[in-house]
């Protein structure tokens, strides 16, 4: 366990904590959105802390960040169809490109000189590119080091066996002083199928899931209406023709729908839907992009979505009754979350083998979004706490007192 920092007397006048992020984003908007999240948290409370996130998500210039937040983007990688990784811009092979952001993230590491490092989900990093900095990391000495899990990773056994080609096990009990789950215990324990010591479980805290708020900039469309987001969409392809088959089929069908794409719906696929959309005269508003989802959020009267994560955190944030149609490939992790939720009232799942994947039923779905109860209505101990848990344990870790510099 790395030992605890003080910042008190003359230190603490001058001392600018440093909280490092890692983020490894080679695919979709989530690991970069809950980072941000955390670090805008942890630097609200207590102004003397800055936070920096390495990611490769080739959308994070698109997001703004608070005060005290920054971000170096790594170079980006893209899964291609036969499940392997290639260089999204340079032309390198990849693994000439997992080298160079390896030495990218080391680097940081070294001139940053972090007092806590935050690794979101993967405890080696793509393609193990991590290892090299924590382990500089764990010889120094100073550096907290703190595994990140959301509250779902993946059906057990596919994980267990993931984790056991990348590493990863060894890895998690090697490095990390602590591990935090953003969510709760009561609702699923991420990694409950693994082969992990007693003394890693012990250092586990369940945080709750990560609360947000609506941004003050932006404005809301005319309401009433039903937000419909595929998250970042690369995935979400399916969902958005469920849906607009199902204003296509139902002329009287109501609310109308505000539609975001997400930045990795594109092409083709994404000029279809346009076309389709501007045949339902209005019923149906399409943008591709928006990083103020949370505003769209709170002016909704429900929600038709994926299962992700953030979305997910956002549905209960905004206290919204909404629609999840999981996905299930390639991880389980968006239906085993929806049904957990759906079995505690949080939520309603479109399940495909339960109700089908048809216009009929989410047309049914959408009518019914109207006098379906809101999260709120299931009450859920801790359910929201998250970043609260995580500002108040990132200042224990750096030895500063919340009453000293609370926002």
């Amino acid at each position: 366990m790395s030992e605890a920092i003080s910042l008190t007397g003359d230190l603490a006048a001058n001392a600018s904590p440093r909280v490092l992020f890692y983020s490894h984003d080679t695919y979709g908007l989530g690991h970069l959105r809950r980072s941000r999240a955390l670090a805008t948290a942890i630097t609200q409370a207590d102004s003397r802390i800055s936070a920096l996130i390495l990611t490769g998500s080739p959308v994070a210039g698109r997001f703004p960040f608070p005060d005290n937040v920054d971000h170096i983007r790594l170079p980006g990688v893209t899964k291609t169809p036969d499940g392997d990784y290639e260089s999204e811009r340079l032309g390198l092979h990849i693994d000439e490109t997992t080298a160079l952001r390896a030495g990218l993230i080391k680097a940081t590491v070294e001139h940053f000189d972090p007092d806590i490092l935050i690794v979101d989900k993967e405890p080696t990093g793509f393609r193990g590119e991590l290892l090299p900095a924590l382990e500089w990391l764990k010889t120094k000495r100073k550096a907290h080091l703190v595994l990140g899990l959301r509250d779902v990773l993946d059906d057990p056994d596919v994980l267990a066996a993931e984790w056991d080609r990348k590493g990863a096990l060894e890895a998690a009990e090697k490095y990390y002083d602590e591990t935090w789950v953003y969510g709760l215990r009561s609702i699923y324990d991420p990694v409950a199928g693994l082969n992990l010591s007693q003394n890693f479980r012990s250092r586990m805290k369940f945080t709750g899931y990560l609360h947000r708020e609506a941004l003050s900039e932006g404005e809301t469309p005319e309401q009433p209406y039903v937000l419909v987001t595929p998250g970042g969409g690369g995935d979400g392809a399916g969902m958005v023709d469920l849906v607009l088959s199902a204003y296509e089929q139902d002329p009287d069908l109501s609310p109308r729908a505000v539609l975001v794409y997400g930045p990795f719906l594109s092409g083709e696929v994404r000029a279809e839907f346009e076309a389709r959309v501007a045949k339902l005269n209005g019923r149906v508003q399409a943008v591709g992009f928006d990083s103020r989802m949370e505003t769209l959020m709170k002016g909704a009267m429900g929600i038709v979505s994926m299962g992700g994560y953030n979305t997910f955190c956002e549905v209960l944030s905004f206290d919204k009754p909404v629609v999840i149609v999981p996905r299930t490939r390639p991880r389980m992790e968006q239906h085993i979350r929806a049904s957990r939720a759906e079995s505690l009232g949080l939520v309603r799942m479109l399940d495909e083998q339960r109700d089908g994947f048809t216009p009929q039923a989410m047309i049914a779905a959408i009518r019914a979004l109207p006098d379906q109860p809101k999260p709120s209505h299931a009450f859920v101990p801790g359910l929201l706490d998250g970043l609260d848990v995580v500002s108040e344990r990132t200042l224990a870790m750096l030895g500063i007192a919340r009453s000293q510099g609370a926002a």
